[in-house]
């Protein structure tokens, strides 16, 4: 089944205000889904964030209802960090929750930080399913790239299935045999969920997020994907600020796409951004399979 072109209920009434709707039940569908939070936790490891985040200060961009926010404190569980997110219900969710003194919760839009009162530099960001729901999807990724201290790691944990056909049947598949009557069984309502089918179809492949990252000044690109039913599907985006300007603006106008090694292994450590695993990078795969 084709997604529609015509906006729906959730793209006419906003993002948000749908995620306002379905906040009290959004954990306990979310935590259906198996591998959800360990791969959130997988993507946070992925960063490398050394000394358990002693001295850091984190950015958790679209944080929802606090489960990717959970997933920086595993990694980083000495590191200040701030979750941000456009909905007030789902923030009301996270906020109920919880939570050390080093974690804090900011209600406002990720595409305008600086009206939010949200200003760096960040020692590193997190945005888990977040830069797929933007309107200006590359004002946003310059905006983040602004708030990261040079050298500092950024990971776009997100959805990709437009350059694989495989990903694309097994994404529908899963939406309308699962996702999408259990969303409408546990909250009386499906929209959010075929909204998220849609939005997936339609958003950026693999190769051409990677391109929107570099175009934004970030370098060290590479991606990875995760285990279960939804490898090839959910993706870690790592990426990080240049340590020096000159990288910022005389590298990227030309540049190649990321090393792509969807398969490699992640060592627990978390990868080292500066320098990639010994013949893990390899070029991405063609957008026509």
């Amino acid at each position: 089944m084709p997604p529609s072109s015509k906006p729906g209920p959730v793209e006419r009434g906003g993002v948000p205000r749908s995620f306002d709707a379905h906040a009290r039940t959004y954990d306990k569908l979310v935590g259906a889904n198996p591998g959800y939070h360990e791969h959130l936790r997988l993507t946070t490891r992925r960063m490398g964030l050394p000394n358990r985040g002693a001295g850091l200060r984190l950015l958790d961009l679209g944080c929802g209802t606090g489960a990717s926010t959970a997933a920086l404190l595993d990694s980083a569980p000495e590191a200040q960090i701030i979750g941000v997110d456009a909905s007030g219900e789902m923030l009301a969710q996270a906020r109920g929750k919880t939570w050390p003194p080093n974690v804090e919760f900011v209600h406002g839009n990720v595409e305008n930080l600086a009206m939010t009162g949200i200003t760096g530099p960040f020692d590193g960001i997190l945005a888990a399913y977040l830069v797929r729901n933007l309107v200006h999807r590359d004002a946003a990724l310059r905006q983040f790239h602004r708030l990261l201290r040079p050298g500092a790691p950024i990971a776009l944990h997100e959805y990709s299935v437009r350059d694989s056909l495989r990903s694309r049947a097994v994404w529908t598949t899963v939406c309308w045999g699962v996702i999408i009557p259990m969303g409408k069984i546990r909250t009386g309502s499906a929209d959010l969920y075929r909204y998220l089918w849609r939005s997936v179809l339609r958003f950026d492949g693999v190769e051409e997020l990677t391109r929107r990252m570099a175009a934004a000044g970030f370098e060290d690109l590479r991606v990875q994907t995760v285990p279960g039913w939804q490898q090839h599907i959910v993706h870690t985006f790592l990426g990080r600020r240049p340590a020096t300007e000159e990288l910022v603006t005389g590298r990227f106008g030309d540049a190649d796409p990321a090393h792509v090694d969807p398969d490699a292994a992640t060592p627990p450590e978390g990868i080292d951004l500066p320098t990639p695993p010994e013949g893990s990078a390899v070029t991405p795969p063609p957008t026509s399979t």
